[in-house]
């Protein structure tokens, strides 16, 4: 029994899995929950629904029975991993946070059909469903290195954020100050001018709000002109995390192979 549990431990686990890339089990598992996000989006659709009604059901049966095996199947192999080799290790699983995600996935399948009807529960349990595609995270050592290398730069991350938030107060003031009086319902307060300026400053730019004053307009240009900077900032900031990430893979690997 304990070597049927470190096989398919090795096989289950991608903590366990020796060669590259993924097991069979976790490249099925992978596809698998990309389908049901696909049928998660086609179930939103009316036409969808009333045209293919028993098939959803039938495969969303499907989809739950799989994930409830490979569900007991990781908690059956967890205390093989190191990390839960520890007294009452397959508790101490179940309480991680890529556990109870699962958990919650699975008992997104057993909201009663009767709560369909009511709009709520419905997209409730469709935002659950989606929330399953996060489980692929953890079928990858290079998000544990990405998550590490984003939090080294979170000092950076911090700076820029507050100098956003900085900049979209200063916005929405001085365009309270500038098209308040001519644009009372859309510049009339601080917090009615916030929505515009964190709509330029994000170069989202929706349009649906523009100044007419001159110097509302001037203003409105410097804006726009700094939400570029402001969005390249993180931007450059999350590029260099990237890098250092891969490359640590990258280097992990080579180390690996050469040990090997």
């Amino acid at each position: 029994m304990k070597l049927n549990r470190t096989i398919l431990y090795e096989y289950i686990d991608p903590m366990g899995w020796k060669s590259s890339g993924l097991s069979k089990f976790n490249t099925l598992v992978c596809i698998l929950i990309f389908a049901a996000f696909i049928l998660t989006i086609l179930e939103t659709e009316p036409a969808v629904r009333n045209s293919f009604g028993q098939w959803l059901v039938v495969l969303q049966s499907i989809f739950f029975s799989f994930f409830l095996i490979e569900y007991l199947l990781r908690v059956y192999v967890a205390t093989e991993n190191p990390k839960y080799a520890v007294p009452y290790g397959t508790l101490h699983y179940m309480k991680s946070p890529w556990a109870l995600l699962d958990l919650v996935a699975l008992l997104s399948f057993l909201i009663p059909a009767t709560w369909a009807s009511t709009a709520f529960f419905a997209r409730l349990a469709r935002l659950i469903k989606i929330m399953r595609l996060a489980r692929i995270g953890r079928f990858s050592q290079a998000w544990t290195s990405l998550f590490e290398a984003i939090s080294k730069r979170g000092s950076e991350i911090a700076i820029s954020i507050t100098i956003a938030f900085i900049l979209i107060i200063i916005s929405s003031t001085v365009l309270y100050l500038a098209e308040g009086a001519a644009q009372p319902e859309e510049f009339g307060s601080i917090p009615r001018a916030f929505w515009w300026s964190v709509a330029t400053l994000t170069t989202v730019g929706y349009g649906d709000v523009t100044p007419v004053t001159g110097l509302g307009k001037v203003f409105a240009g410097i804006t726009a002109i700094l939400g570029v900077g402001l969005v390249a900032m993180p931007t450059g900031i999350l590029a260099a995390a990237f890098s250092e990430a891969f490359q640590k893979d990258k280097n992990n690997l080579s180390t690996t192979k050469e040990e090997s």
